[in-house]
């Protein structure tokens, strides 16, 4: 069982679009920031390296690249995962990531199984935010992952997050640190348990 890399937690981020620095993948990588100012060990997934082939189930045709991901996902402790609202729900491209998650059914950890999550719903308006939201909270349930208590409905209308990668908007900032708190919390608690 992975807990932690060395002695530090082990986070994966996965989201953004295929636009570079989408504000979806701004947010992801502040969150992240966020995580690595607290200790973690983080690496991203984001923009074009989430463009992979659609998912087939046995394992055909699994690019390295897909491969890198869902190794990183089996050896993490955390993820934090973004995805823009669209029409109401997460993309079409986060969805596909999410569904190669199922090459770890057979793990010693299956899925998400002891790891924490936290969720992000970026969209131009809050109706979308707040479903995209929900819906992944849904998915990371399917997956036994555990979504944090504090997930982020990020309205996109305006600017959150400087070009610096700072947010620039403190209530959308504490929101943020609150979310990376239980999950390192839940994290930390994992590791105890496991010692």
């Amino acid at each position: 069982m992975q807990l932690f890399m060395g002695d530090r937690p082990f986070i994966v981020g996965i989201g953004g679009t295929s636009r570079p620095e989408s504000s979806s993948e701004k947010i992801l990588r502040a969150s992240l920031g966020m995580l690595s100012d607290a200790g973690c060990h983080t690496v991203m997934f984001s923009g074009r390296t989430l463009l992979l082939p659609m998912y087939k189930p046995g394992g055909a045709g699994r690019t390295a690249a897909a491969n890198r991901l869902v190794e990183a996902v089996r050896q993490c402790d955390g993820l934090v995962i973004a995805s823009p609202g669209y029409h109401g729900s997460v993309s079409g491209m986060v969805k596909n990531v999410l569904d190669y998650f199922e090459d770890l059914r057979d793990d010693e950890r299956p899925y998400l199984h002891d790891r924490a999550v936290g969720c992000i719903g970026c969209a131009y308006g809050w109706q979308a935010a707040v479903s995209t939201l929900a819906t992944l909270r849904t998915i990371v349930h399917a997956l036994r992952g555990w979504p944090t208590p504090i997930g982020a409905a990020i309205n996109s209308a305006s600017e959150v997050v400087d070009s610096a990668g700072h947010c620039v908007d403190p209530l959308v900032e504490q929101n943020l640190q609150t979310m990376c708190s239980q999950m390192l919390d839940f994290t930390q608690s994992r590791a105890a348990k496991a010692a």
